[in-house]
């Protein structure tokens, strides 16, 4: 039975998660959360580069799955060649949503909101150039969504007004008043999607990966010969850290993961 490991630095690869259910329902799932090293967004290029390709070998070796999705932008802007290059098993990278949101423009003015250490990267560049040239791009990170997007997994209260604030830069301006798409290039911030867009007046369309990323998992799955199964089998989530309250653990068990697994950092 085909076995998916979903890695992230938190909880942001839920998002990734409901996309793949939908579309794979009986895809047997492993979720490794990096609590004791996240947020990623404030981590350099060199400390995630260090840390990924062995961690992700390891895990690969301790859950056996056949796949591993990346579900965390930073990390696949990053990492993911040194990942690809240790672990035997296909990695699907997240790659911000920049070619859908540059065609889907009406205004030709769409914005990225990431993490400060996505939203930098040469990548990011590159996507602009090659899917959205002809567009005018808001960049805005922020550390404190996903921060947010923890806090409502675990069943507290969100802000909308710190909301607000840290997305007002997007549509400050003549600019800013344009913006008519949003890229969402964090995992976290589609678990934010209600609260983001009550938090601004004019219409804009939140777009993410997340469909993309499960459509391009069962592609591969099937290329490489490995049956999905018939049947919903047991799901294990693993936190490192881990950052275990009550409420975040229910988050993980909604989403059928029924084991929840703390480990050590240095296991």
């Amino acid at each position: 039975m085909a076995h998916a490991l979903v890695f992230d630095s938190g909880v942001g690869g839920l998002s990734i998660v409901d996309e793949v259910r939908a579309l794979m329902p009986t895809l047997r799932l492993s979720y490794v959360s990096d609590d004791a090293f996240r947020p990623y967004g404030d981590k350099t290029e060199a400390e995630l580069g260090e840390r990924l390709p062995g961690l992700l070998w390891t895990l690969v070796e301790m859950t056996g799955a056949d796949i591993v999705i990346l579900a965390c932008n930073t990390a696949s802007t990053t990492a993911l060649s040194a990942i690809r290059a240790v672990v035997d098993v296909p990695v699907i990278g997240v790659v911000p949503a920049i070619k859908p949101a540059g065609a889907i423009s009406r205004t030709k003015t769409i914005a990225v909101l990431g993490t400060p250490g996505t939203v930098k990267r040469e990548y990011v560049d590159s996507l602009i150039n090659d899917h959205a040239h002809d567009c005018r791009v808001i960049l805005q990170g922020s550390v404190n969504l996903v921060a947010l997007a923890e806090q409502k997994l675990r069943g507290e209260a969100v802000p909308k007004d710190y909301i607000r604030r840290e997305i007002a830069p997007i549509f400050e301006g003549r600019d800013g008043a344009d913006v008519d798409a949003v890229v969402l290039a964090c995992t976290h911030f589609p678990l934010l999607r209600d609260e983001l867009q009550g938090s601004v007046k004019q219409t804009v369309r939140w777009i993410d990966s997340g469909r993309a990323i499960a459509k391009r998992v069962k592609f591969v799955l099937e290329e490489i010969g490995v049956a999905q199964g018939c049947e919903f089998s047991d799901q294990n989530a693993f936190l490192i850290g881990p950052d275990d309250k009550s409420q975040r653990v229910q988050a993980f068990k909604a989403r059928g993961f029924e084991h929840i697994i703390g480990l050590c950092p240095d296991d």
